[in-house]
Protein backbone atom coordinates (compact mmCIF):
# COMPACT_ATOMS: atom_id res chain seq x y z
CA UNK A 1 0.00 0.00 0.00
CA UNK A 2 1.11 3.60 -0.72
CA UNK A 3 2.61 5.81 1.83
CA UNK A 4 -0.49 8.18 2.63
CA UNK A 5 -0.21 11.97 1.62
CA UNK A 6 0.89 14.07 4.36
CA UNK A 7 -1.24 17.21 4.80
CA UNK A 8 -1.29 20.83 6.82
CA UNK A 9 -4.39 22.31 7.08
CA UNK A 10 -4.24 26.40 7.63
CA UNK A 11 -6.87 28.78 8.88
CA UNK A 12 -7.40 30.90 11.54
CA UNK A 13 -11.02 29.14 12.40
CA UNK A 14 -10.80 26.21 14.81
CA UNK A 15 -13.77 24.76 13.22
CA UNK A 16 -12.90 25.20 10.02
CA UNK A 17 -9.44 23.42 9.87
CA UNK A 18 -11.41 20.29 12.00
CA UNK A 19 -14.31 20.47 9.59
CA UNK A 20 -12.04 19.76 6.76
CA UNK A 21 -10.05 17.42 9.01
CA UNK A 22 -13.11 15.73 9.39
CA UNK A 23 -13.95 15.67 6.05
CA UNK A 24 -10.51 13.83 4.88
CA UNK A 25 -10.74 11.50 7.71
CA UNK A 26 -12.45 8.90 5.76
CA UNK A 27 -9.74 8.57 4.02
CA UNK A 28 -7.00 8.26 6.55
CA UNK A 29 -5.13 5.58 4.59
CA UNK A 30 -4.65 7.90 1.29
CA UNK A 31 -4.43 11.41 3.18
CA UNK A 32 -3.08 12.29 6.58
CA UNK A 33 -3.50 15.07 8.20
CA UNK A 34 -0.67 15.33 10.15
CA UNK A 35 -1.09 19.49 11.24
CA UNK A 36 -3.49 22.02 12.41
CA UNK A 37 -2.43 25.83 12.29
CA UNK A 38 -4.88 28.73 13.53
CA UNK A 39 -2.92 31.55 13.11
CA UNK A 40 0.53 30.18 12.75
CA UNK A 41 2.36 28.98 9.76
CA UNK A 42 3.11 25.06 9.67
CA UNK A 43 5.86 23.48 11.54
CA UNK A 44 5.70 19.93 10.73
CA UNK A 45 7.50 18.94 7.40
CA UNK A 46 4.28 17.51 4.90
CA UNK A 47 2.89 17.09 1.47
CA UNK A 48 0.38 19.45 1.00
CA UNK A 49 -0.10 22.89 3.00
CA UNK A 50 -4.18 23.24 2.06
CA UNK A 51 -4.88 27.20 3.14
CA UNK A 52 -8.82 27.10 3.71
CA UNK A 53 -9.59 30.88 2.77
CA UNK A 54 -12.72 31.29 4.68
CA UNK A 55 -12.72 34.81 6.36
CA UNK A 56 -8.70 35.02 5.35
CA UNK A 57 -6.52 37.16 2.31
CA UNK A 58 -6.66 35.72 -0.52
CA UNK A 59 -3.96 34.65 -2.70
CA UNK A 60 -3.52 38.46 -3.28
CA UNK A 61 -2.83 38.61 0.35
CA UNK A 62 0.71 38.02 2.58
CA UNK A 63 -0.38 34.20 4.08
CA UNK A 64 0.27 32.24 0.45
CA UNK A 65 3.37 34.37 -0.28
CA UNK A 66 4.34 33.40 3.24
CA UNK A 67 3.03 29.55 3.23
CA UNK A 68 5.18 29.11 -0.30
CA UNK A 69 8.30 30.09 0.84
CA UNK A 70 8.11 27.60 4.07
CA UNK A 71 10.54 24.69 3.18
CA UNK A 72 8.37 21.98 4.80
CA UNK A 73 5.02 22.84 3.55
CA UNK A 74 5.30 20.76 0.37
CA UNK A 75 3.45 21.78 -2.24
CA UNK A 76 0.64 25.49 -0.87
CA UNK A 77 -3.05 24.62 -2.34
CA UNK A 78 -6.03 27.13 -2.10
CA UNK A 79 -9.27 25.87 -0.58
CA UNK A 80 -11.34 28.20 -1.42
CA UNK A 81 -15.26 29.79 -3.18
CA UNK A 82 -13.67 32.32 -4.99
CA UNK A 83 -12.42 30.58 -7.98
CA UNK A 84 -11.97 33.58 -10.73
CA UNK A 85 -9.80 33.10 -13.32
CA UNK A 86 -8.05 35.81 -12.53
CA UNK A 87 -7.16 34.41 -8.52
CA UNK A 88 -6.09 31.64 -10.05
CA UNK A 89 -3.79 32.67 -12.28
CA UNK A 90 -2.06 34.71 -9.55
CA UNK A 91 -1.81 31.59 -7.02
CA UNK A 92 -0.14 29.63 -9.42
CA UNK A 93 1.84 32.66 -10.36
CA UNK A 94 3.12 32.72 -6.92
CA UNK A 95 3.91 29.77 -6.61
CA UNK A 96 1.18 27.51 -5.35
CA UNK A 97 0.03 23.93 -6.73
CA UNK A 98 -2.98 23.90 -7.05
CA UNK A 99 -6.33 25.96 -6.59
CA UNK A 100 -9.44 23.90 -4.97
CA UNK A 101 -12.90 24.80 -4.89
CA UNK A 102 -15.04 24.30 -2.08
CA UNK A 103 -17.85 22.56 -3.70
CA UNK A 104 -15.04 19.52 -4.49
CA UNK A 105 -16.76 16.62 -2.81
CA UNK A 106 -14.40 14.98 -0.49
CA UNK A 107 -13.73 12.07 -2.56
CA UNK A 108 -12.50 14.89 -5.52
CA UNK A 109 -10.38 16.79 -2.52
CA UNK A 110 -8.73 13.75 -1.59
CA UNK A 111 -7.69 12.87 -5.42
CA UNK A 112 -7.28 15.86 -5.94
CA UNK A 113 -4.49 16.27 -3.32
CA UNK A 114 -2.42 12.95 -4.19
CA UNK A 115 -2.89 14.43 -7.61
CA UNK A 116 -0.61 17.81 -6.78
CA UNK A 117 1.40 15.75 -4.10
CA UNK A 118 2.53 13.51 -7.77
CA UNK A 119 3.37 17.03 -9.13
CA UNK A 120 0.33 17.80 -11.01
CA UNK A 121 -1.39 20.68 -11.08
CA UNK A 122 -5.09 21.12 -10.30
CA UNK A 123 -7.29 23.99 -10.44
CA UNK A 124 -11.09 24.44 -11.51
CA UNK A 125 -12.44 23.13 -14.54
CA UNK A 126 -9.99 20.02 -14.14
CA UNK A 127 -11.71 16.85 -15.26
CA UNK A 128 -12.08 15.74 -11.65
CA UNK A 129 -14.69 18.23 -10.76
CA UNK A 130 -17.15 17.38 -13.86
CA UNK A 131 -18.95 20.51 -15.47
CA UNK A 132 -18.83 24.52 -13.66
CA UNK A 133 -22.28 25.42 -11.69
CA UNK A 134 -24.36 27.99 -13.46
CA UNK A 135 -23.90 31.07 -13.11
CA UNK A 136 -27.56 31.31 -12.46
CA UNK A 137 -26.99 28.41 -10.18
CA UNK A 138 -26.78 29.41 -6.21
CA UNK A 139 -23.22 28.85 -4.86
CA UNK A 140 -23.21 25.19 -3.22
CA UNK A 141 -22.01 24.79 0.31
CA UNK A 142 -19.06 23.03 1.69
CA UNK A 143 -19.55 19.74 3.26
CA UNK A 144 -17.24 21.10 6.29
CA UNK A 145 -18.29 23.25 9.84
CA UNK A 146 -17.99 26.54 9.80
CA UNK A 147 -18.56 29.19 12.45
CA UNK A 148 -22.19 29.78 13.43
CA UNK A 149 -23.52 26.87 11.01
CA UNK A 150 -25.81 25.51 14.25
CA UNK A 151 -27.29 29.04 14.03
CA UNK A 152 -28.73 28.63 10.68
CA UNK A 153 -25.98 30.78 9.01
CA UNK A 154 -24.38 29.73 5.69
CA UNK A 155 -20.91 29.69 5.09
CA UNK A 156 -20.79 33.02 3.34
CA UNK A 157 -23.13 34.63 5.51
CA UNK A 158 -20.61 33.33 8.45
CA UNK A 159 -17.87 34.67 6.78
CA UNK A 160 -19.65 38.20 6.39
CA UNK A 161 -20.34 38.39 10.15
CA UNK A 162 -17.15 37.15 11.39
CA UNK A 163 -15.37 39.77 9.19
CA UNK A 164 -17.70 42.24 10.85
CA UNK A 165 -16.45 40.96 14.27
CA UNK A 166 -13.06 41.71 13.12
CA UNK A 167 -13.92 45.12 12.48
CA UNK A 168 -14.14 45.31 8.62
CA UNK A 169 -15.84 47.59 7.00
CA UNK A 170 -18.38 46.75 4.39
CA UNK A 171 -16.00 47.98 1.95
CA UNK A 172 -12.88 45.50 3.56
CA UNK A 173 -15.55 42.95 3.52
CA UNK A 174 -16.15 42.99 -0.06
CA UNK A 175 -12.13 43.56 -1.01
CA UNK A 176 -11.80 40.66 1.21
CA UNK A 177 -14.33 38.33 -0.07
CA UNK A 178 -14.26 39.16 -3.46
CA UNK A 179 -17.52 39.77 -3.64
CA UNK A 180 -19.61 43.05 -4.93
CA UNK A 181 -20.67 45.29 -2.11
CA UNK A 182 -24.26 44.89 -2.79
CA UNK A 183 -23.80 41.25 -2.17
CA UNK A 184 -22.13 42.10 1.19
CA UNK A 185 -25.01 43.87 2.33
CA UNK A 186 -27.70 40.95 1.11
CA UNK A 187 -25.64 38.53 3.42
CA UNK A 188 -25.43 41.24 6.34
CA UNK A 189 -29.56 41.55 6.64
CA UNK A 190 -30.08 37.84 5.96
CA UNK A 191 -28.01 36.87 8.85
CA UNK A 192 -28.71 39.91 11.03
CA UNK A 193 -32.12 38.12 10.48
CA UNK A 194 -30.83 34.88 11.71
CA UNK A 195 -29.09 35.71 14.66
CA UNK A 196 -31.77 38.32 15.78
CA UNK A 197 -29.69 41.79 15.46
CA UNK A 198 -30.43 45.07 13.94
CA UNK A 199 -26.68 46.93 14.28
CA UNK A 200 -23.55 46.65 13.67
CA UNK A 201 -22.38 46.90 17.46
CA UNK A 202 -24.46 43.86 17.97
CA UNK A 203 -23.64 41.69 15.82
CA UNK A 204 -19.79 42.39 16.69
CA UNK A 205 -20.79 41.15 20.79
CA UNK A 206 -23.19 37.84 18.87
CA UNK A 207 -19.74 37.35 16.65
CA UNK A 208 -17.89 37.47 20.14
CA UNK A 209 -19.65 35.49 21.89
CA UNK A 210 -20.17 32.39 18.94
CA UNK A 211 -16.72 31.96 17.80
CA UNK A 212 -15.95 34.68 15.23
CA UNK A 213 -13.01 35.95 16.53
CA UNK A 214 -9.54 34.06 14.93
CA UNK A 215 -7.69 31.99 17.05
CA UNK A 216 -3.89 31.04 17.39
CA UNK A 217 -3.00 27.90 17.84
CA UNK A 218 -1.46 24.89 16.48
CA UNK A 219 -2.41 20.92 16.78
CA UNK A 220 0.60 18.32 15.73
CA UNK A 221 -0.78 14.60 14.84
CA UNK A 222 1.92 12.73 17.59
CA UNK A 223 1.69 9.98 15.23
CA UNK A 224 3.54 11.52 12.74
CA UNK A 225 6.42 12.77 14.94
CA UNK A 226 7.14 9.45 15.28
Amino acid sequence: MSTPVDVAIVNDYEVVVHGVAAMLEPYADRVRVAELDMGRPPVTPVDVTLYDTFAQAQVDGSPVELLVNIPGAGRVVVYSWNIQAPLVALAIEKGCSGYLPKSARAAELVEAIERIAAGEVVVPGHSLFGLPPSVAEPEPEPDTPWPGKEHGLSARESEVISLITQGLSNEEIATRSYLTINTVKSYIRTAYRKIGVTRRAQAVRWGVEHGMLPTRQREIDPHHLG
